[in-house]
């Protein structure tokens, strides 16, 4: 029988177990990532009011354990700088409310100096250029009040280049539309203040396309359902105040079913093995449908309303709160 309602306690101890249990296969395989991983698993156990539940000293001390001498923060301890690990090291010091234990000021300054003369941001020292690699610095440097170290101007430059004529965004100018770059770009835009520079009705039709007859999202165009989008395309929706565009009750229902009842966590597709990634997502789609019991989300920086409310500097999206579409739970 399919599930009717997020089985919230059983995906807090599933991320707990997880990401506790460093012999399992899925530990070992996310190694190069696990800054990102602590990110989405502390992130799903704020949502779902079980943060108590994880050992704050251990994730703070790993955090600081990948910063390196130029400011930037590796996916893993010894590994390289990115602007990706960057970003989610400063997310999940600010979950923890421990930003003073990171040097916040040389993470400014290597995010700085990966800026590109024409607005973009590389994402490492390598050079590679991607809008995702523009979201995250500018993300990061809205949570640590620093915009004032790139040119937002030159930066909002370059995103709005990569819009294309379905009002999707991709990479890079003239990349395919996808809904995890438009999360990105419209949330650099709107970091950015210059959200009035996207097509809104064009990009939200776009976007509105993604839902299938299963009540779930895709990325882009003939491809199946995933509960990442619940996030990817949600959050843009909600920070484009057009939320209410498609149907939440279907998608929610998407959403149940690729939970899995016994052990906990959300899988991408109904049968399959869950994960922290998708049960982050799964969990923080839900949030931004108002379901009830979760603790609400910011679509435009990733963050728990509740976290961006305790930062003079970066103040929740407007309307993140109060949105409750019709057929929300």
């Amino acid at each position: 029988m399919a599930e009717v309602a997020l089985l919230t306690a059983k995906h807090a101890a599933y991320v707990k177990r997880v990401s506790e249990d460093s012999e399992s296969y899925e530990y070992a395989v996310s190694e190069h990532l696990r800054m990102s991983g602590v990110y989405w698993g502390l992130s799903a156990m704020y949502l779902l009011g079980a943060l108590d539940a994880m050992d704050a000293d251990m994730i703070a001390r790993f955090v600081v354990s990948c910063q390196h001498e130029c400011g930037g923060f590796g996916g893993n301890v010894d590994h390289d700088p990115h602007l990706l690990y960057t970003l989610s090291a400063v997310q999940v010091m600010l979950l923890l409310g421990r930003l003073e234990q990171i040097d916040a000021q040389r993470a400014v300054a290597y995010i700085a100096a990966l800026q590109r003369d024409d607005g973009s941001f590389a994402g490492d020292e390598w050079g590679e250029v991607d809008s995702r690699f523009s979201y995250c610095a500018l993300n990061a440097l809205s949570l640590l009040g620093r915009l004032d170290a790139v040119d937002v101007g030159r930066a909002a430059n370059f995103v709005a280049s990569c819009q294309n004529f379905d009002g999707g965004y991709g990479a890079t100018p003239g990349g395919e539309s996808h809904a995890g770059q438009i999360f990105c770009c419209v949330g650099a835009l709107t970091i950015a203040s210059a959200a009035h520079r996207i097509d809104r009705d064009l990009l939200c039709s776009w976007l509105c396309e993604r839902q299938l007859p299963s009540g779930g999202l895709n990325g882009r165009p003939e491809k199946l359902a995933d509960v990442c989008y619940s996030w990817w395309v949600l959050s843009s929706l909600s920070a484009l105040d057009r939320l209410s565009w498609i149907d939440g009750s279907a998608l929610m229902g998407f959403i149940f079913r690729c939970q899995d009842a016994e052990g906990g966590g959300i899988a991408d597709k109904p049968e399959d093995v869950p994960d922290v990634f998708h049960t982050f997502f799964g969990v923080a789609g839900c949030s931004l449908l108002g379901y009830d019991g979760l603790k609400r989300i910011d679509p435009v920086h990733a963050m728990p309303v509740e976290v961006m409310e305790r930062l003079p500097h970066a103040a929740p999206w407007g309307h993140a709160a109060a949105l409750r579409p019709s057929g929300s739970a």
